[in-house]
């Protein structure tokens, strides 16, 4: 199964807006919808294909309360994320899965909230440190090179 997980606006409740309006509540009304981290909603798709459809559909509405919408697709990285932008990249075969790993951008999680993003490149085959702030655990998400020198 492939995870979608969106991570809202600070200032916004993400659940209440999609499930208030009938488009997006009739899109994910077929999905059980959970929530890893504060202030996000997270579901599975049967494939990379569906999720980056499903980020389609809802796209007015991750312009307006998204700030990340990310993408765990197990047959590329059982632990790591890919942004929006990669994952349909690689959904279109404009770039292999095994090219996706070198550009990262890690969050800290506090208090089950995602914090500060460090982006940073793979070295050796290892993600360096997060040091912006003490944290109990990060979350690694592989962007495109777009995102990396934004």
């Amino acid at each position: 199964m492939t995870r979608v997980c969106l991570v809202g606006a600070d200032e916004i409740d993400l659940r209440y807006e999609l499930l208030s309006r009938e488009t997006s509540r009739a899109a994910l009304s077929t999905y059980r919808l959970s929530q890893p981290f504060d202030n996000s909603v997270a579901l599975d798709t049967v494939s990379l294909g569906a999720a980056v459809s499903l980020l389609n559909d809802l796209n007015w509405y991750l312009v307006r309360f998204v700030d990340h919408a990310l993408i765990r697709e197990p047959s590329i990285s059982a632990s790591e994320w890919l942004s929006r932008s990669l994952a349909t990249a690689v959904r279109d075969r404009e770039l292999p899965p095994e090219e996706t790993d070198q550009l990262l951008c890690v969050f800290g999680v506090e208090d089950n909230r995602l914090v500060e993003p460090l982006y940073a490149r793979r070295v050796d085959g290892e993600i360096p440190d997060y040091d912006l702030r003490d944290v109990d655990e990060t979350v690694v998400v592989r962007v495109s090179e777009t995102e990396f020198r934004a």
